[in-house]
C-alpha cells in the first residue's frame, strides 16, 4: 500500500491497481517457474539458465513445465533476472520494453497448451505503453523498476503452506484499492467478515466439496475462502466485467490453485449463462445489489425461471439471481448469498417468487441480518 502511495505523483494510488497486482502476479509465475525447473535438473547438477542454453534441455524443460504449471518463462524473463538487470542500473538491460515481452512471452507458451484459455489476455490491463506512468521509455521504465525493487522486497516463500504472503497481499490491495475508488468498488469485493460467514455455511457438516460455484464471482475472494473451510475440488464462476475476470483468474493461481482445477468465465450470468448443464455442491454469490437486468419475456421459457410464473423486475435482478443459482444447486447442496433487504419484503413479482420459494419448495432455511456499514457504498 505504500508502494502505490509512493507512486501517487502520477496516478491515483487505484489507478496503479493494475500494475502492482499484475507486477506481484508476474513475480509468483516467474518463481514458480524458477522453483520448478530447478527441481526437474536437480539430478543433471545444472543451473535453469545454463539448462536453457543447451538445445534438448530446452525442449524438455518446456515439456514439462507447460504439463505441471501450464506455462513457461525463460531465464531471461524471469523477474529475478530483470531484479539483477535493475540493480546495475544504467549498466543493465532492464527497461520497459523487456517487461512487455516478458509479460507476452507468458501468454504466448501457452497457445495451443491445455492452460490456454487460463491464461489468454491475462495481463491485458497492465499498460505499460501508458504515458501516466510517464512521457517516454526511459521514465516509464523508471517507475516500473521502482514498482517492481518493492515488490522483490515482499518475503514469501511457496512451501509454507499456513502463510500464503503472496495471496494475502493480493486479496490486501484488492480491499484497499476497492475503499479507495469509492462507491463503485464493492462491485468486486465481499469484505471478509462477511466471507467467512458464507463459506462456514455452505460447508457445514463437510470436509469434502466436489465443486463451488460463484455467478458472479468478482476477484475470485468468496470462492477461495470456501477452501479455506473445507477441501474444494474443483472451481466455477462467472464475472461479467473483463479487469475483474483477469484478476480472479490471476487470484486462483496466486493461491496455488492449478489451472485445471478452476473454471472461470467473462459473461453476464443472468443473459449468458456459462455452466449451462451444471450443478453445484455449494454456490456462493455477492451479486451486485439491485442490478438492472434485461427481463426478457424469453426467459419465462428458460427453465432457470419457468417454474415461477414470474421474472424479477428489469429494474431489480436480485430475485433473478436466486433463481439462477437455485437452478444450478445439486440435491445435496448448498446455497448461501448476500442481498440487499428490500428482497424480504418487495410486493408484485418478487412476491411471487419469494412465495413459491418458501411455501411450495421449502428451500430457505436461514435469513441472517448482517448490521450496517459492511459495504462499501451502502448502509
Amino acid at each position: 500500500w505504500d508502494m502505490a502511495n509512493d507512486l501517487r505523483g502520477q496516478l491515483e494510488a487505484y489507478e496503479f491497481k493494475d500494475y502492482i497486482l499484475g507486477l506481484i502476479f508476474y513475480r509468483f509465475l516467474s518463481e514458480k517457474t524458477e522453483d520448478r525447473a530447478n527441481k526437474l535438473l536437480e539430478e543433471d547438477n545444472i543451473s535453469y539458465k545454463d539448462a536453457w542454453k543447451d538445445q534438448a534441455y530446452r525442449e524438455g524443460l518446456k515439456d514439462q513445465l507447460i504439463r505441471e504449471i501450464g506455462y513457461v518463462i525463460e531465464p531471461d524473463y524471469l523477474f529475478s533476472s530483470m531484479i539483477e538487470e535493475i540493480a546495475k542500473g544504467e549498466q543493465g538491460k532492464f527497461d520497459i520494453e523487456m517487461l512487455q515481452k516478458a509479460v507476452t512471452a507468458v501468454t504466448e507458451s501457452t497457445l495451443g497448451a491445455e492452460s490456454q484459455e487460463e491464461f489468454r489476455n491475462l495481463f491485458e490491463d497492465m499498460d505499460l505503453s501508458s504515458s501516466k506512468l510517464g512521457r517516454d521509455v526511459k521514465s516509464r521504465s523508471r517507475v516500473i523498476a521502482k514498482v517492481m525493487v518493492n515488490i522483490n522486497s515482499i518475503p514469501f516463500t511457496h512451501d509454507d503452506a499456513d502463510i500464503d504472503i503472496l495471496g494475502d497481499a493480493y486479496e490486501y490491495l484488492i480491499g484497499q484499492f476497492a475503499a479507495h475508488a469509492g462507491k463503485k468498488a464493492g462491485e468486486f469485493y465481499t469484505p471478509p467478515q462477511v466471507s467467512k460467514i458464507i463459506a462456514k455455511i455452505v460447508t457445514l457438516g463437510k470436509k469434502d466439496l466436489r465443486n463451488v460455484y460463484d455467478p458472479t464471482c468478482g476477484s475470485g475472494s468468496l470462492l477461495l475462502r470456501v477452501a479455506k473451510e473445507a477441501k474444494v475440488r474443483k472451481f466455477f464462476g462467472q464475472e461479467k466485467t473483463s479487469t475483474t475476470y483477469n484478476l480472479a483468474r490471476m487470484n486462483m493461481l496466486l493461491h496455488d490453485v492449478s489451472y485445471q482445477n478452476f473454471d472461470i468465465q467473462n459473461a453476464d450470468s443472468l443473459e449468458d449463462p456459462r455452466h449451462v448443464d451444471m450443478r453445484f455442491e455449494a454456490v456462493v454469490a455477492n451479486p451486485p445489489y439491485s442490478a438492472k437486468w434485461s427481463a426478457d419475456e424469453k426467459f419465462l421459457q428458460d427453465e432457470r425461471f419457468s417454474a415461477y410464473g414470474k421474472l424479477a423486475p428489469a429494474s431489480k435482478a436480485d430475485f433473478a439471481f436466486v433463481q439462477h443459482m437455485i437452478h444450478h444447486l445439486d440435491d445435496n447442496g448448498t446455497m448461501a448469498v448476500v442481498l440487499p433487504h428490500g428482497v424480504l419484503f418487495r410486493g408484485a413479482a418478487e412476491g411471487v417468487i419469494r412465495k413459491y420459494l418458501i411455501e411450495e419448495k421449502n428451500y430457505l432455511d436461514a435469513v441472517i441480518g448482517l448490521p450496517a456499514n459492511i459495504f462499501f457504498g451502502t448502509s
